[in-house]
């Protein structure tokens, strides 16, 4: 069945890039029931074994289709680049009742008698109080299953974003949709891909929302009635070393050079990253790290740019080079 979506003019002037710790934490409570993914996470599922266990979940679970619609209002498209966890958890306490209680009637219809078991006629018959029970659920895992580990998945989108947007200016948007997964194809104005499921729509000049996904690996989803604005979520890149790997060592002659804390920290930063990242990264100190960080970029071997509320720092040429002896 066909996946289209067509794009206008003023829909190419509205595509930007976004990363969302809500939608990771939802789709990480979908993860510990789809088996199918587990196989990409297994570090990630050992971790969270003890405290995935006081976890009461089986409302948003029963909201979670294996195909089908998820309730939009429970991971609505981020407000900016880098919104956080509490602005966007307070976006979803916001939702109006009325509409919740559409959407997730139209998520219990994708799962044979789930609109009638008990927990179903609950979340139907009081919506306020259905949003306000979700919106717990989706905090306390949060707390428990994501941000233990958001500076690791946070540094991870954010370098996809870098990378993709770099392409953006390189290649164009046309060129570029099909980059982000090998399933998806542009052809005049019209993005598309052999989909389970049937999803046509015009964008509208609401243009779209291109936002990387960790926990969604590898599936590419889009979706989003209106009001929401289209968005269309991809796997993101690197995720082989996410869990597995070790903290970067420089090499000796660059750790003589330059001192070993220092060095590893230029040796890190293959992709773009924050201080926070490098930080969880490399076992150091913030304070430590800004430091290095700010030597590293007086001395011209890094530069930096300001993401959303996030200052990503990177190699320039010659750090690349020396940090690779290339």
């Amino acid at each position: 069945m066909p996946f289209q979506l067509h794009f206008g003019e003023s829909d190419l002037l509205r595509c930007r890039f976004a990363v969302s710790p809500l939608w990771e934490t939802q789709e990480a409570v979908r993860t510990l029931k789809r088996r199918e993914r587990h196989g990409y996470h297994p570090a990630w599922l050992r971790g969270v074994r003890e405290t995935r266990a006081g976890l009461d979940l089986e409302a948003v679970w029963l909201l979670m289709p294996p195909r089908g619609h998820s309730p939009d209002f429970l991971g609505p498209p981020p407000l900016g680049p880098a919104a956080t966890f509490d602005e966007e958890i307070a976006a979803v306490r916001a939702a109006d009742p009325e509409a919740a209680r559409d959407d997730m009637a139209k998520a219990l219809a994708e799962t044979p008698g789930a609109a009638e078991s008990a927990t179903g006629r609950r979340l139907l018959a009081e919506p306020a109080r259905a949003v306000a029970e979700l919106a717990d659920a989706m905090e306390a895992a949060w707390h428990a299953l994501v941000e233990p580990y958001w500076p690791r998945l946070r540094a991870l989108l954010e370098a996809d974003v870098t990378y993709h947007s770099r392409r953006l200016a390189e290649v164009g948007l046309g060129a570029l949709l099909p980059e982000l997964d090998r399933r998806l194809a542009w052809d005049a104005g019209t993005l598309a891909a052999q989909w389970r499921g049937r999803h046509v729509r015009h964008l509208d000049g609401r243009g779209l929302v291109l936002m990387p996904s960790v926990f969604s690996w590898p599936d590419v989803i889009s979706g989003y009635d209106p009001p929401w604005q289209p968005t269309l979520v991809y796997p993101a890149r690197g995720l082989a070393g996410l869990w597995s790997a070790p903290a970067d060592r420089a090499p000796d002659a660059l750790a003589r050079l330059l001192g070993r804390n220092r060095a590893a920290v230029l040796a890190a930063l293959a992709e773009p990253a924050t201080t926070s990242a490098l930080a969880e990264r490399l076992a150091l100190a913030p304070s430590s790290v800004s430091a290095h960080l700010s030597a590293l970029r007086a001395a011209g071997l890094l530069g930096s740019r300001r993401y959303g509320h996030q200052v990503l720092y990177e190699r320039t040429p010659l750090g690349t080079a020396l940090a690779t002896g290339d």
